[in-house]
């Protein structure tokens, strides 16, 4: 997300750029496809099918394992043992994986629904190929695969994190078909309002962030283009909630410590807009918010060398092997000093927070989990049953 001012992003980015061109020519992971590919399948294991195909084919990997490369960053779908008939459709956020919904996913399997993921288009091989997406095709690979879903359940929910909550939000205020929301982190609204330049930006450069790409479940760079279209999906979103209500149910997990959204947006509109008695907010933070049904988590944790929550980590459980407690991932770039970060690479004792954090006498590394990750799950199912 582009978080300073546009024109010293500009300034900076320019000459990083005339400096590192040569770099930009020769690393392929900065280099765009020739094309994207295809979510139209009428099958949704030929789409799983073919689109591991095209990632197999264009990706660049940053492990030998190719096959669990494939698993993390490919669409791909749940089938419960004991179904209820219902399902979810799951859509992932700016420069992220399916990998993102891959706890949440387990858990709403093991409850009786049919649960899918679908990759949205730029994602998933190479940091390059998010310069190549158009509102539209978010937009569409969405709602095809609503389409496609929905005779295969007596009532469909769709959830989102981050820019997959506005793309969902949005298709479930025009379909009153759709059950109700799981909203994650929902970036109605970014925190830096310099992020609506973007399009303009994207004419003048191409990145808004470089940074070496050693992630097989992410991205960690991005490009003007995909800050441009998470901002279309802002206005859409923004345009489809002003002066209307959604009385469908809605449950919405926020922290406090989040750097990436303005969070007193998705709570101001979860407070008046959204009016079903069974919705459910998660507020993970230390303020208490004068919302009726929230339920406030306390995220300074010293006893796990937890500072505050961050934007990615409700996702995730304590027990997930990339991203919990002992996580194969530790995520250093989180706006600190150099050494600071280098000393977190090499493996020195850190504290645990959202990115842009400061705290004296303490090297910080990325919250990766939610230690209150088993609650939060009940919370939800509680919702989905409309037993609040």
């Amino acid at each position: 997300m582009v978080t300073s001012s546009f024109y010293r992003i500009a300034l900076i980015s320019a000459v990083a750029l005339l400096t590192a061109c040569s770099q930009s020519k020769t690393d392929p992971n900065y280099v765009a496809s020739a094309s994207l590919p295809s979510y139209s399948q009428d099958n949704f294991q030929q789409y799983i099918n073919e689109t591991k195909q095209w990632l197999s084919q264009h990706r660049i990997f940053k492990t030998d394992n190719i096959e669990k490369e494939l698993q993390a960053n490919a669409p791909f779908e749940l089938i419960p043992e004991n179904q209820n008939g219902d399902a979810v459709l799951l859509v992932h956020g700016l420069g992220d994986s399916p990998y993102s919904f891959m706890d949440v996913a387990q858990h709403l399997v093991a409850q009786g629904y049919l649960v899918r993921t679908i990759l949205l288009p730029g994602h998933g091989s190479k940091v390059g190929d998010l310069m190549l997406p158009t509102l539209k095709d978010w937009q569409n690979v969405v709602s095809h695969h609503v389409a496609l879903l929905k005779p295969k359940a007596n009532k469909l929910w769709l959830g989102g994190y981050s820019t997959g909550a506005n793309l969902v939000t949005s298709e479930a205020l025009n379909d009153d078909g759709i059950e109700g929301l799981l909203l994650f982190s929902p970036a109605f609204k970014p925190e830096s309002a310099v992020v609506k330049w973007a399009k303009a930006a994207s004419y003048l450069m191409t990145w808004a962030d470089r940074d070496p790409e050693t992630n097989y479940t992410r991205y960690n760079s991005l490009p003007m283009n995909g800050a441009a279209v998470y901002y279309d999906t802002v206005k859409v979103v923004q345009h489809d909630l002003k002066n209307t209500t959604y009385n469908k149910p809605v449950f919405m997990m926020i922290s406090e410590g989040d750097s990436v959204i303005d969070t007193q947006f998705p709570t101001s509109v979860f407070q008046k807009q959204f009016i079903n008695n069974n919705n459910q907010l998660i507020w993970q933070g230390e303020r208490d918010l004068s919302i009726e049904k929230t339920t406030r988590f306390s995220m300074y944790r010293p006893d796990l060398q937890i500072v505050n929550g961050s934007h990615m980590g409700l996702l995730f459980s304590p027990n997930n092997a990339e991203y919990g407690q002992q996580a194969a991932i530790r995520i250093c770039n989180n706006g600190q000093s150099k050494e600071q970060e280098k000393a977190c690479e090499q493996g020195a004792d850190v504290w645990f927070s959202s990115y842009g954090s400061r705290e004296e006498g303490k090297t910080l590394a990325r919250l990766t989990y939610n230690p209150y990750f088993e609650q939060s799950m009940e919370k939800l199912d509680t919702m989905m049953k409309g037993q609040l």
